[in-house]
């Protein structure tokens, strides 16, 4: 059971960091003030998924992997560690403090260096949560993908 969980904690992660990182380059670039303040209130909740299934998608791997020497499953670790560090460290301050912002009307300087840090930290999880679902289809020779690390 958890072989078939662990890959939908991950695909969920990823989407769901995907969905606020475009919903959030979206509204930038066209919305409105209010707009801002409901899409980084909708991210805010949107970490009762998040947090969740990352911590679920790490949990379950390092159970599966265990203390496997596989390349592919060492960089996988290295990765999940972090993608974790990352969300704790930069990801949730940085949803708290700019939806605090806008609920708040303040788009001020702060608040636009705030959200390009925030955008740069999500894609690079994306990326790395991205490089190991990958992965973890090559170790599952999931979709023709080869085991070889790359």
């Amino acid at each position: 059971m958890i072989r078939a969980l662990h890959p939908v904690a991950g695909i969920v992660a990823f989407l769901t960091i995907l969905s606020f990182w475009i919903s959030t380059v979206i509204v930038e670039l066209g919305g409105d003030p209010a707009s801002i303040a409901a899409v980084k209130l909708a991210i805010l909740w949107g970490l009762a998924l998040l947090v969740p299934s990352i911590a679920f998608a790490g949990a379950s791997g390092f159970r599966i992997g265990g203390k496997s020497p596989h390349p592919i499953l060492v960089a996988k670790r290295l990765r999940m560690r972090f993608i974790a560090i990352n969300g704790i460290v930069v990801l949730v301050p940085c949803a708290i403090f700019l939806q605090q912002r806008a609920g708040a009307g303040v788009f001020d300087q702060t608040f636009s260096v705030v959200q390009a840090i925030e955008l740069i930290a999500g894609a690079i999880n994306l990326a790395l949560i991205g490089r190991s679902i990958r992965d973890g289809f090559r170790l599952t020779r999931r979709f023709g993908l080869a085991t070889s690390a790359r």
